[in-house]
């Protein structure tokens, strides 16, 4: 075993956030890829990831590493192996959220092999269109696609109820326990539009009928749904990967616990068949996303 074989499962545990992303990409068993990390963090005498229920946390130690390694590993993967090599601009769309905390950063490894992304925000079905009319490459979509699209799930959305502290000691938990409808039913609400359509599912989800309360703010941005929430204007369902940080903050609290949380399946969706895309799909179908 080198020290560089070593450093390339660093890279993608990193990259990946997980041992179990680690080795799929690497060809290797996680029982291997754990070893080689506890080899590397010997040979460094340094703690490089912190595990936790939804993967690791790399330790500053690693994000210095990372750097100063990952695009040298890069370059000389790509000497050595010309078929990791990649070239074109992919044209990609998905929701400005989703692409903006998760997307992209996902991304961001292909562009080391060489591809290039011009990148489209929008609602899923009007990307869609744009995809049928050859205006896109690469959709990531919230809606499982009519025929015509080649449709590959890469992972789940998970939605919380979240609001503010001030809102969440008005709920009665005795209430809250035997009918939670009910006892959350005197919160406004913060919508994305009109139509609640997060909201609307998780309701219906959970409590088996559409939301009766009071629509105080909507907002066609759910990074702006959250904003309003946190200064106390409403409650909202939220994707988890959003709302975490603020949970984890104490800015917001998750109001409801239900037994399977909502999920929402996310999909990488082409016209056309190429390298680059195939390499798209296959790099975000590989990954290890847990919890969104």
């Amino acid at each position: 075993m080198t020290d560089l074989d070593l450093l390339e499962t660093f890279l993608e545990i990193y990259r990946g956030g997980s041992l179990t992303s680690a080795a799929t990409r690497r060809g290797l068993t996680q029982p291997a890829v754990s070893g080689q990390l506890a080899k590397l963090e010997s040979q460094l005498d340094t703690r490089l990831f912190v595990r936790g229920s939804r993967g690791v946390t790399p330790t500053p130690r690693a994000d210095e590493l990372a750097r100063r390694i990952g695009q040298h590993l890069d370059q000389l993967r790509t000497a050595l192996d010309p078929a990791a090599a990649l070239d074109g601009t992919v044209r990609i769309g998905g929701a400005a959220e989703f692409m903006t905390v998760r997307g992209l950063p996902a991304l961001a490894p292909l562009t080391r092999r060489g591809l290039r992304f011009e990148v489209a925000f929008g609602l899923a079905d009007d990307l869609l269109r744009a995809l049928k009319a050859g205006q896109l490459d690469v959709v990531l979509s919230s809606i499982r696609p009519p025929a015509g699209f080649t449709a590959t799930p890469f992972t789940d959305e998970e939605f919380v109820l979240v609001g503010p502290p001030l809102l969440a000691r008005t709920i009665d938990r005795q209430v809250l326990d035997e009918d939670p409808r009910r006892a959350l039913e005197h919160l406004p609400l913060v919508a994305y539009d009109a139509t609640l359509p997060i909201l609307r599912r998780y309701w219906r989800s959970e409590f088996g009928e559409r939301p009766r309360n009071t629509v105080a703010v909507t907002v066609p941005d759910l990074r702006a749904v959250l904003a309003a929430v946190v200064a106390g204007a409403g409650v909202s369902a939220l994707p988890r990967y959003l709302a975490d940080p603020a949970i984890a903050a104490g800015s917001v609290e998750q109001l409801h616990h239900p037994e399977i949380p909502p999920l929402n399946t996310l999909y990488v969706v082409t016209r056309d068949t190429t390298t680059a895309t195939n390499a798209v799909v296959e790099h975000l179908r590989s990954r290890d996303w847990g919890a969104l």
